[in-house]
Order: C-alpha cells, then sequence, then structure tokens
C-alpha cells in the first residue's frame, strides 16, 4: 500500500525510517473525495501523528518518494517593509506579531517524486523571494510510501476495527 508521511508530522513527532525498516503508524485511509482532489499524491493512507486512531499498521518500508510541490508565491511589499522595521533596532523591548508579507498556492499537478534510501526529519522549504512575483518556489511536503502491510490496510474512515 502507499502511505503519505506529511513533512509536517514527521518534523514535530515523527521518526525517520529507511528502506527494510519495521514501522508501526497510526493510518487513516483517505476516502474517496480526497482521493478524487489529489490529496496524498496517490497514496491509500496518511500518518496521522495527532489524534489518529488507537490502533497502529505495522509494515515494512519497501520504497521512499520525497514529494516535491510546485508553488505561486506573492510577496506583499508593504508587509514585508513592515517586517524589516520591526527588525531594526529600536528602544522597544515588546515581542512584536506581524502576518507574513508572503502568500502561497499550490500549483495543480506540478510536484515530483525523489526516490530516497531513507526519510529526513526535516524537509526542503524554500521562502519565498523579496521579488514580488508572482513566481515559483519548491517544497518537499513529504514522503510517499510503499508499505508491505502483512494484515490488510488501515481502517475506513468510520470503521472502528
Amino acid at each position: 500500500m502507499r502511505v503519505f508521511y506529511e513533512d509536517w508530522q514527521m518534523e514535530c513527532c515523527g521518526t525517520p525510517f529507511a528502506v527494510g525498516d519495521e514501522v508501526s503508524w497510526p493510518l487513516v485511509a483517505y476516502d474517496a473525495e480526497a482521493v478524487r482532489e489529489g490529496r496524498g499524491y496517490g497514496a491509500e493512507a496518511w500518518v496521522e501523528n495527532h489524534g489518529g486512531p488507537d490502533e497502529t499498521t505495522v509494515g515494512r518500508v519497501r520504497a521512499i518518494d520525497l514529494v516535491h510541490q510546485e508553488y505561486l508565491a506573492h510577496t506583499d511589499r508593504r508587509a514585508l517593509a513592515r517586517v524589516d522595521r520591526a527588525l531594526e533596532p529600536s528602544e522597544s523591548r515588546g515581542v512584536t506579531f506581524l502576518p507574513s508579507p508572503y502568500s502561497t498556492e499550490p500549483v495543480p499537478g506540478a510536484y515530483t517524486v525523489e526516490a530516497v534510501g531513507t526519510c529526513p526529519k526535516r524537509f526542503e522549504s524554500r521562502e519565498p523571494g523579496r521579488d514580488p512575483g508572482p513566481h515559483r518556489i519548491r517544497r518537499t511536503r513529504g514522503a510517499l510510501v510503499t508499505l508491505d502491510v502483512p494484515h490488510g490496510t488501515p481502517p475506513q474512515p468510520g470503521d472502528h476495527r
């Protein structure tokens, strides 16, 4: 079966793994709508480390492909100028919260996969530049894992086995 391990799930609470490793993950199956929308890059299920099922699925990792997604990025010059001003030395010692000067949207169908032997703990993420854009950036979204599962597939949504 194919499993998608999102970048933030691994970076937060995951343990890196390699081809040949036996793993035990809380998996949630993609429903038909998610598959039609292309979520999971063709995977049947995803790893859910935050409030996922109580049971885990045990399997052996047969292949790992990193998924690199292309994004269209825009930079708001006014917001970027506010960030620059906040970084200047000043008399104020307080915390300043500012919105991100960047907005991104995935480019539909614009992703590539890269076969690797091990899954990293941290994933590549290029920040948009100072150019107002639009321009493209690439981010590694996670790992698409081929998993041998000896006892079937993970539970379907709503299946409490």
